[in-house]
């Protein structure tokens, strides 16, 4: 098993590294298995249908919008560390340091994460993934792929995903540290993909695939789209830049909220969780 996934990333790699942007067939260059794709795209739709989507409206009635919140702020939270870890590879320190902040504050005064008061403070989120670290080392994406269950990708970012499995440090604290069963494992990430497809619910992602005339060309057009905004790690507002310094301002309100952690920790009581 352990050759063969080590073959199955060698080959991934090897194939992101030889192709690299559109070129003079444009979308066919980026998309160069498009048949195989919009085949696992129907698949992948199906599986949809009949079990993930029915599975996130259960939740999405059990559980009201503020629990939902907090459970996608915690899932949020748990990929601070792996953020940090891809931003020092890419040679950002400041942006890391937001990472280990935002984990900090997070994880103590936001219990476990389930408030995000680091961005109430002004700390903004820095997220990062092995497959934007290949991106910036100049690895080509080596064209889309559709992947089942995963949805859209680049064979870079398909490298990228299965070393963010194997190395992240907070599934290997689950592994090692909780000394989790595979089960229990499973169960978290699968809660996690549940989030997740609640928050596009919610983004209207539904709305929007419907009203396309081709679901899989739009599809794959908002992938690409918002994946470059990843690696640029263009704002909200559309505006570039690597933010690779703190802020005075976010400088300013790590040390409150550090304060307000030793406070915290001398009382013995936890801080509230607001409502966001």
């Amino acid at each position: 098993m352990r050759k063969l996934l080590t073959s199955l990333l060698l080959m991934l790699f090897l194939g992101a590294c030889a192709t690299t942007q559109a070129g003079p067939n444009g979308m066919a260059d980026r998309d160069p298995h498009e048949e195989f794709n919009r085949d696992m795209w129907a698949v992948n739709q199906g599986i949809d249908t009949v079990a993930i989507r029915p599975v996130t409206e259960v939740y999405r009635t059990i559980a009201p919008q503020p629990a939902r919140r907090g459970i996608a702020n915690v899932f949020r939270n748990l990929t601070e560390p792996w953020s940090f870890i891809n931003n020092l590879l890419q040679g950002k320190p400041g942006r890391a340091l937001r990472n280990l902040g935002r984990f900090i504050i997070n994880s103590t005064i936001g219990v476990g994460g389930l408030a995000d008061h680091a961005t109430d403070l002004g700390i903004e989120p820095a997220p990062e993934d092995f497959g934007q670290t290949l991106a910036a080392w100049g690895v080509g994406d080596g064209g889309y792929v559709m992947n089942p269950f995963l949805g859209p990708s680049t064979q870079r970012d398909t490298f990228g995903t299965i070393v963010d499995f194997v190395a992240n440090p907070v599934s290997i604290f689950f592994d090692r540290g909780l000394n989790l069963t595979a089960q229990e494992q499973w169960g978290i990430r699968a809660g996690s993909i549940i989030s997740t497809r609640s928050e596009l619910i919610d983004a209207g992602i539904d709305d929007f695939l419907e009203s396309s005339a081709d679901p899989y060309a739009a599809a794959r057009s908002a992938f690409f789209q918002r994946r470059e905004n990843d690696i640029l790690n263009y704002d909200t507002a559309g505006f570039a830049g690597d933010g690779d310094d703190l802020s005075e301002g976010e400088d300013a309100a790590f040390e409150a909220a550090l304060e307000d952690i030793e406070d915290m920790e001398d009382s013995g009581e936890p801080a509230p969780v607001e409502p966001e």
